[in-house]
């Protein structure tokens, strides 16, 4: 596929080629890792990054592939969703080059409007300047009606809120530096305070609450060198205000969890990485594809997985999944 093809033909709001009947329908990848250190140079690496780094060459340049990226690339473009959701790890050691590669990995899925975008520990591994590093990615992070407005740095912009057929798209931001040899995520507590009130104000709006992040919500799923320090926090947040589906990343391997809420419970999906060649069992790539519509004061939810087949060089179909959730009605007149 050139670099100008693009995945998606949706526009703003409106999915490509399917009508509101049917649903709205997304990909779900993550750490896709899609960068190259090849030219990377030594006095980049006078930090954490240097560990990173070695880290790669011994293992992750071996562990992630770009042709199974391609292949997914493929994928997509074949079924056409209407939308792509990145939970984070675009990147491995966040260099500024790498930064750069991954913006134009993502001009190849498509507009930042069809894109959404959430970061990850790796894209956070030291602290860099927001010119050199996230900047490259607004378009595909920025909240609605953000337009040209300049951020500065991550807490301008998230928690954000994309609305999309009926579905509000809530990204979170857990990527921060970290000391050597840790991968934790951290939200804060400003982060935290923003994020339930957008839960509460969507909620109003009777939309469908898509939760994005990195990490997984619940610390329990994670040991203490790569859990969310605030997932407690986090989770009683979720408990209160409720939500109708939580997708993450981080772990590199297909998860199925849930979180008590006032309505019911909460579920909660990670995915492998999207570019994994699969060396250990259970971690070879994939991306889910989502169809959320709403039927009968009901969200049903249709769950398709596709995995990277490396027999057939190609992602095909791995399993299916029926969710059906409360739909809390519109308080709005």
């Amino acid at each position: 596929m050139g670099a100008n093809q693009q995945i998606h033909a949706g526009r703003g709001t409106e999915p490509a080629d399917q009508s509101a009947a049917e649903g709205f329908c997304f990909a779900h990848l993550s750490d896709p890792h899609l960068t190259s250190l090849h030219e990377v140079r030594w006095w980049q690496l006078l930090n954490k990054r240097l560990l990173g780094y070695l880290s790669w060459r011994r293992k992750r340049r071996d562990q992630h592939s770009g042709d199974v990226l391609e292949a997914l690339l493929t994928d997509l473009r074949s079924i056409c969703p209407a939308h792509v959701v990145i939970t984070g790890d675009l990147t491995h050691v966040g260099l500024p080059d790498e930064f750069r590669q991954a913006r134009l990995w993502l001009e190849r899925l498509g507009e930042g409007h069809a894109v959404t975008v959430i970061p990850g520990n790796h894209d956070a591994y030291v602290r860099t300047d927001w010119e050199q590093s996230w900047a490259h990615w607004q378009p595909y992070m920025q909240s609605d009606g953000a337009g040209g407005q300049a951020a500065r740095a991550a807490k301008d912009m998230f928690p954000s809120l994309r609305v999309r057929d009926g579905v509000a798209l809530i990204g979170l931001c857990s990527g921060v530096p970290t000391a050597p040899f840790v991968a934790n995520g951290r939200l804060g507590g400003a982060q935290r305070r923003r994020f339930a009130q957008i839960l509460r104000e969507t909620r109003e709006r009777g939309l469908f609450r898509l939760v994005l992040l990195h990490h997984s919500p619940r610390a329990e799923d994670e040991n203490w060198r790569r859990r969310l320090t605030d997932g407690r926090a986090l989770c009683d947040i979720l408990s209160r205000e409720g939500a109708e589906l939580i997708l993450h990343g981080h772990g590199h391997i297909s998860a199925q969890a849930s979180i008590q809420g006032a309505a019911g419970d909460i579920p909660v999906f990670g995915i492998p990485s999207a570019s994994a060649v699969g060396q250990r069992v259970g971690r070879g790539a994939q991306y889910a594809l989502y169809r959320v519509a709403r039927a009968d004061g009901r969200w049903q939810v249709q769950v398709n997985v596709r995995a990277w087949q490396p027999a057939a060089d190609s992602f095909v179909a791995h399993s299916e999944r029926q969710l059906s959730l409360p739909a809390m009605p519109s308080t709005r007149r």
